[in-house]
């Protein structure tokens, strides 16, 4: 006899981990569940370990990873912004050295009266996070209630905040598991993790920038792809028009890796001018979203250069209570390393710059510890660039000269000055729909 008190669950764990080991599509009732009962504490970590190793080994059909993607949606709230009376698209970025591209985006975007709500992290390691670089901008705040977000989305058209923890709670929950169980990698849960809150997010359209190359998640192009033509898929399957753009993130985005400095570079291509990689990728992804939006033809060349894009930027800033006019922080060190012999910068290899300005204090090692927004790095050449012996290749900055010592380790060899330049591949790989 069955207890009132007692719960009766529908499926049993340990026959849905079989399934996914021998290499079966787990039933989508079953999977549902799964998801459910491990949101709850039914399911534990040690069972859920299992079946993410069983995941990583032998993969999901579209079919389930659709289930376990919408599976974590259903575990939090879904917003819509039906009420605002325009169309909203959003961008997700997988990650790189350098990529500050959402903070000039945001703005661009919105001036064309398409709504941007921009929901975003901080860092961890070498990727910078899109909050900690704003927070360089003294008052600025990254925490904003619904109602807030929603008010300033009708006002100013774009938000970049932090996501509500109502939001996907299973992802949060899983994706700490799979951080510590070696199953982070697993293309099915990374799609499934990134497209949850995206989804949840209830935007209209998404643009994907899948990046691949030294700095990026995905250092193998045919498995970023692979990542890519996956989330693509889940957002078409849950009536989210979808595209990505497959993007090279060899060599770190523009010359500022960092916070404050970021900040900087961006205020730049806003102004009109900018390093040219920023400033090509920034145009390509707003093109990208505003033709989803319903806005084809939007000049976003133009609304960059007659100060459009600009006035979004400053009006967005101050509805967050920072102030677009005050001066951002700087270091109190630096350190200039220069070229050794004349020549052409063939290689600047983005991953060890990345992990160098991360020892300088622009990253942290632990989601709880602070970043220094003054610290980073500042390239001066590129690959292509001529140079001359003696010439300032990067600036290391920080507050504390004893960092430089673990940076300069960090990026011996990650060079190369040759005698000829060699011609470099198309930022923008690939383009990517369903």
């Amino acid at each position: 006899m069955t207890l009132p008190s007692e719960v009766v669950e529908a499926h049993d764990a340990v026959d849905v981990i079989r399934a996914k080991r021998d290499g079966r599509a787990v039933p989508e009732p079953a999977l549902r569940w799964m998801v459910d009962a491990y949101t709850r504490g039914y399911v534990s970590d040690a069972q859920m370990s299992a079946f993410t190793m069983a995941v990583l080994l032998n993969g999901m059909d579209r079919g389930e990873i659709r289930v376990m993607t919408d599976a974590m949606i259903a575990s939090g709230e879904r917003m819509s912004f039906a009420s605002l009376g325009k169309p909203t698209v959003d961008k997700h970025s997988t990650g790189g050295v350098g990529d500050k591209i959402t903070l000039p985006l945001a703005p661009l975007v919105a001036s064309f009266g398409v709504a941007v709500p921009q929901l975003s992290g901080r860092g961890l390691g070498h990727t910078g996070g899109t909050l900690d670089k704003l927070e360089s901008i003294p008052g600025w705040r990254a925490a904003l209630t619904n109602e807030e977000m929603f008010a300033q989305l009708q006002s100013v058209g774009a938000v970049i905040c932090a996501a509500g923890s109502g939001l996907a709670p299973a992802d949060k929950k899983l994706y700490a598991l799979r951080d510590v169980t070696g199953t982070v990698e697993a293309i099915p849960l990374i799609a499934s993790s990134i497209m949850s809150k995206k989804i949840a997010e209830g935007t209209d359209a998404l643009v994907l920038d899948v990046k691949f190359g030294s700095g990026a998640f995905m250092t193998d192009i045919d498995r970023a792809r692979e990542l890519a033509r996956t989330m693509v898929a889940l957002g078409t399957d849950s009536g989210v028009r979808t595209t990505a753009l497959l993007t090279d993130m060899n060599t770190p985005l523009g010359l500022a890796i960092g916070n404050a400095n970021e900040v900087r570079e961006s205020v730049d291509v806003l102004a009109g001018g900018g390093p040219a990689d920023v400033v090509e990728l920034t145009i390509a992804l707003a093109r990208e979203m505003l033709e989803l939006a319903g806005r084809p033809d939007a000049d976003v060349e133009a609304a960059l250069a007659d100060g459009r894009a600009m006035d979004t930027w400053r009006a967005m800033i101050r509805a967050q209570d920072g102030d677009p006019d005050a001066a951002l922080p700087t270091p109190r060190e630096s350190h200039t390393v220069v070229a050794d012999r004349a020549g052409v910068l063939t290689r600047l290899e983005a991953l060890p710059f990345g992990i160098a300005a991360w020892r300088l204090g622009a990253g942290r090692a632990r989601a709880q510890d602070p970043v220094v927004h003054a610290a980073g790095v500042d390239l001066h050449a590129k690959p292509g660039d001529r140079v001359a012996a003696g010439q300032p290749l990067f600036t290391l900055v920080a507050d504390d000269d004893k960092r430089f010592d673990r940076a300069l380790e960090a990026v011996d060899g990650a060079w190369t000055i040759g005698d000829t330049a060699v011609a470099a591949g198309p930022l923008v790989r690939e383009r990517i729909t369903a």
